[in-house]
């Protein structure tokens, strides 16, 4: 499947938390095979709009459409087939283990109270190797480090064996190394796989550097979408963080870089 077509369609969508409406009007397609970056300042909606995709959320108008069929109408398990989700800053019971941990990224694919088999343990393996994670199988997650754990988390979700991920805001409270240690793994796996990704992205060179697609959101509705060099404008910026910037290009790759002026 080329990066031209879409799996993942939004259409008219509404969605928000009780009497909090936070989405509106979301009309969308991601492109498959790209890694796609939600960006907008905070309460704008991205995370919202990535919980609607991933059926965590139900819309309160609107579909959320995954190869050519309602994501309402798939089971639990049928959605956790095709795309895997890493919430921001998930916590892993005491004492797990980084294989034990992977491991849960098998249940979709097994019945309940069953054991992994041969078939799973090889999907397990690979999913440390992709992370990077195989030497550090053996430790107690919480021994391991912001960007270690992160990793560990990225991990399990390769195991789930899904063609999409989706990720909410996977450099928080990680230090500079560990952001960009985490992002080139994403790429990687991108690059490498053809995985399509969607995830949340507060800082906006990252997201130029590492996106093929960005979706520019505030006030719950959609902005600006498109490449890099589409999104991240001064126009953009200022429409979307009420903030003054200039545009360079990047010394390293040509993306867009931003740079924010000072009153």
């Amino acid at each position: 499947m080329s990066a031209k077509q879409h799996r993942i369609r939004v259409q008219q969508l509404h969605a928000g938390y009780l009497e909090n409406k936070i989405l509106s009007d979301i009309t969308i397609d991601i492109p498959d095979g790209s890694i796609t970056a939600l960006i907008g300042a905070n309460g704008c909606g991205k995370s919202t709009l990535l919980k609607t995709i991933a059926r965590f959320l139900d819309p309160t108008e609107g579909t959320v459409v995954l190869d050519g069929k309602e994501i309402t109408d798939y089971s639990r398990r049928g959605l956790a087939q095709l795309l895997a989700v890493l919430p921001q800053s998930p916590v892993a019971p005491e004492g797990l283990s980084v294989r034990e941990l992977v491991r849960f990224g098998r249940h979709p694919h097994r019945r309940l109270l069953s054991r992994t088999d041969d078939d799973d343990e090889r999907i397990i393996d690979a999913a440390l190797n992709e992370a990077g994670m195989r030497e550090l199988a053996d430790r107690d997650v919480e021994q391991l480090s912001g960007g270690q754990r992160q990793r560990a988390w990225i991990a399990m979700a390769l195991a789930q064996d899904t063609g999409i991920l989706l990720l909410d805001e996977p450099t928080t409270y990680l230090d500079i190394t560990h952001q960009h240690e985490v992002l080139r793994l994403l790429r990687s796996l991108n690059r490498s796989q053809g995985r399509t990704i969607i995830m949340v992205l507060h800082d906006l060179n990252q997201a130029a550097r590492f996106a093929d697609h960005i979706i520019a959101l505030a006030d719950g509705g959609v902005v600006a979408v498109g490449s890099p060099e589409e999104v991240i404008t001064v126009e953009t910026i200022r429409e979307v963080f009420d903030l003054e910037c200039a545009i360079i290009d990047n010394p390293l790759d040509g993306t867009p870089l931003c740079l924010t002026i000072d009153d």
